[in-house]
């Protein structure tokens, strides 16, 4: 199997992964650290679908996506740290300024089902870390929980593991206060060389 990981384009594609079943419905859509908290509190319904489009036809999209074949079975959010909610997250530590432009967030990694436990989330953060790299990023940082080998609610996974990034090359550079599906969630970077 050769995943391909690309710059999110595909409206469509975005939606398979992050989109809702029903297009009313009030799902994340990866908007809830990308955007402002009362923006993302005051979209609704078809509105956040409407939103994730504009993002997507900005100079640099708000994350890339896993092709195996033309079939669509990944995402991962990436985009400047300063354009994300990470940029004033009380529970999260800033080891740059946080207007630094140079730090990238990973903040959410989709497999789509029946993909899973393939290796794909490895692929694509690889893809997040190189699409970062390329749009200039000089450090990458995550926000994973640190199970500690535990199993993890799949609603509550999207925010990788410890290890995931471990294995990717990131290194642990701080704890945060915040917790996730009962798991502290810890600061993992990786710094990027020419």
């Amino acid at each position: 199997m050769t995943i391909d990981v690309r710059p999110a384009a595909s409206f469509d594609d975005v939606r398979t992964i992050v989109g809702p079943k029903r297009p009313d419905a009030n799902v994340c859509w990866c908007l809830s650290y990308r955007i402002p908290s009362k923006e993302n509190q005051a979209l609704r319904g078809p509105a956040r679908g409407e939103r994730v489009r504009e993002l997507l036809a900005a100079d640099v999209p708000p994350g890339v996506l896993a092709y195996e074949g033309h079939e669509v079975v990944g995402w991962a959010a990436v985009h400047p740290r300063p354009d994300t909610t990470f940029a004033r997250n009380r529970k999260i530590p800033h080891l740059d300024a946080p207007d630094d432009r140079g730090v990238w967030s990973v903040w959410c990694l989709r497999v789509r089902p029946g993909h899973r436990g393939t290796g794909i989330s490895h692929t694509l953060l690889a893809g997040a870390v190189e699409f970062a790299r390329s749009n200039g990023a000089r450090v990458v940082e995550g926000y994973p929980v640190d199970n500690r080998g535990a199993k993890v609610d799949l609603t509550m996974a999207f925010v990788g593991t410890r290890s995931l990034f471990e294995a990717a090359g990131f290194d642990r550079a701080a704890a945060t206060t915040s917790v996730l599906n009962g798991f502290p969630r810890v600061l993992m970077r990786k710094v990027l060389t020419a």
